[in-house]
């Protein structure tokens, strides 16, 4: 699924282009079970988002990441300490993986003081200065020029820092991600662009809504080399990552990935994905579920099914905690309406 496209200033091609398929290095068994963890932190939190959204303790707009866990996972298990994560509205995930409190993201779901934003963001709009996650933006490609000044501000200030850039393929048609995409190869920024193709935007599958359909190749007319990346396998995914992470730390310019992934739940807890038949989402679940992949692979290497489930109890455990804190902790006094209006630098 692996495929090397690029660009060369000679040719308009680089010689990767139409290789072989990559050969996905293995992990170690600590790799398999730290990203066992990470996913299944993720995907356990979102299932509780989302039964906290039905019994109405969260308001608003709430998209889960279930089924896309290996695409953030992969990702921050290739950065280091200083990489910046910036992503769209569907965001829970990527907050878990840089390792931000379920609890605070918990309580910002149900709009509490304790919350990453006091309360007053929301499922969209949480930020960590302190683990470099920069959002959460629930403007559609919004975040992707901001991304871009993340990685504008690392060049300028001379450190190797790289900025992950996240959106889907619905904000891969937007007008801004095409002047970020010129001003990001113009300056050689250190910046991935990853796209999570999760194949039907808000609703519509891409090929009704995209004149092509391969993203990987999104960035040709800037000289900006893309890959396309089985999403579903979070080795693959570190694997790329780590390859275009380290050629942007040593200077050679914005890379885009297109991480081929696929979400089981709506668009937002308001969509019923009637637009696609159950049985390619029971497809997807059975044979690509990026968990059950890792979980098969520590089993056939000795993990006792026994230690897998102590992992998912206690991982439980946590989840119910947050959810526990982020009912009963106290909400934002209105006091609060007039504060974090303005930043004095």
């Amino acid at each position: 699924m692996n495929e090397n496209v690029g660009t060369n200033k000679n040719n308009g091609m680089n010689k990767d282009a139409g290789e072989a398929a990559r050969k996905v290095p293995d992990f170690t068994n600590d790799q398999d079970m730290d990203a066992y963890r990470q996913m299944l932190l993720i995907r356990r939190f979102e299932e509780k988002a989302g039964q906290l959204y039905g019994m109405g303790f969260i308001g608003g707009f709430c998209h889960l990441y279930i089924g896309q866990e290996a695409v953030v996972t992969g990702m921050t298990m290739a950065a280091k300490p200083g990489d910046q994560v910036i992503t769209t509205y569907r965001d829970h995930g990527h907050m878990l993986a840089v390792g931000m409190d379920p609890k605070g993201v918990m309580a910002e779901l149900t709009g509490r003081a304790a919350g990453y934003s006091h309360g007053k963001g929301g499922s969209m709009h949480m930020f960590s200065r302190d683990k470099q996650f920069f959002g959460g933006h629930g403007i559609v490609g919004a975040n992707v020029p901001l991304g871009a000044g993340l990685a504008f501000a690392n060049k300028y200030r001379g450190n190797d820092h790289v900025s992950l850039t996240f959106f889907g393929d619905g904000a891969a048609n937007q007008g801004q991600v095409y002047e970020t995409f010129n001003m990001a190869k113009l300056w050689d920024l250190p910046v991935i662009f990853i796209i999570e193709n999760n194949k039907y935007a808000m609703g519509t599958a891409i090929e009704r809504s995209s004149a092509t359909t391969d993203f990987s190749h999104r960035g040709l007319s800037f000289d900006i080399p893309g890959e396309k990346v089985d999403g579903m396998d979070v080795r693959a995914v570190k694997d790329a990552g780590g390859r275009a992470i380290k050629r942007a730390r040593d200077g050679g310019g914005p890379f885009i990935l297109e991480m081929m992934t696929y979400r089981y739940r709506g668009h937002s807890m308001s969509d019923p994905a009637k637009y696609r038949k159950k049985e390619e989402v029971k497809k997807m679940r059975e044979e690509h579920d990026p968990i059950e992949q890792v979980k098969a692979r520590l089993l056939r290497s000795g993990t006792a099914e026994d230690a897998l489930k102590a992992i998912d109890k206690d991982i439980r455990a946590t989840v119910n905690e947050a959810a526990t804190f982020a009912q009963e902790t106290p909400e934002p006094d209105v006091g609060e309406l007039w504060t974090d209006v303005l930043l004095e630098a």
